[in-house]
């Protein structure tokens, strides 16, 4: 098996793109609509974390919750673009032996990312 690619739901594209292009430093792999007019699918890539995004009915539940281990949480969290005013998350070492930052999108999806304090 290879790593899944976990697809979550996104419901307005500029706020989409701010968050996880301008933001997370994520690049975009490939864009897919049916039409003009269709609602997109996206996927999206940073290092080896690949996650699609949709604003497809049924694709993706509002809430969902991911974890995407990082090699170095500090260089990962220095890497924030501190522009971006709707999240400001700190690290959090939390008594199971991951380091921690965990950042919700602008649609209700949370992303942990996470390192494991033995690295």
């Amino acid at each position: 098996m290879h790593a899944c690619i976990p697809i979550l739901r996104m419901f307005d594209e500029k706020r989409a793109r701010e968050f996880y292009l301008d933001y997370l430093g994520f690049k975009i792999r490939f864009e897919h609509r049916f039409s003009d007019d269709a609602p997109l699918y996206i996927g999206i890539c940073r290092g080896d974390c690949e996650i699609h995004l949709s604003e497809h009915h049924g694709d993706g539940s509002p809430g969902a919750r991911i974890r995407v281990p990082v090699d170095d949480i500090d260089s990962f969290h220095s890497s924030l673009d501190p522009a971006y005013k709707y999240a400001r998350p700190g690290i959090h070492t939390q008594p199971w032996g991951m380091r921690e930052v965990m950042i919700a999108d602008p649609f209700g999806n949370t992303i942990v990312f996470c390192q494991d304090v033995k690295d």
